[in-house]
């Protein structure tokens, strides 16, 4: 038995032709919802402080979360 091919997304037209829905692969769907639940965490943390990687690097050290080797 051959490979199931990925269907493509398929658009959903009116009379005029203008696009009014899309059909899409679940695959492609869910991974759109991750890609936005990604989002929307970055931009809710948009306001947090950043921190020098080497600073940061120390502090997590001093506290016995990331080991000397690094």
């Amino acid at each position: 038995m051959g490979k199931v091919k990925e269907p493509a997304i398929t658009y959903v037209v009116d009379k005029k032709g203008k696009k009014t829905a899309v059909i899409l692969p679940i695959e492609k769907y869910e991974q759109l919802l991750e890609d936005l639940e990604d989002l929307a965490v970055i931009a809710s943390r948009k306001t947090e402080p950043t921190y020098d990687w080497e600073d940061l690097k120390k502090k997590l050290k001093k506290d016995g979360i990331l080991s000397n080797k690094v």
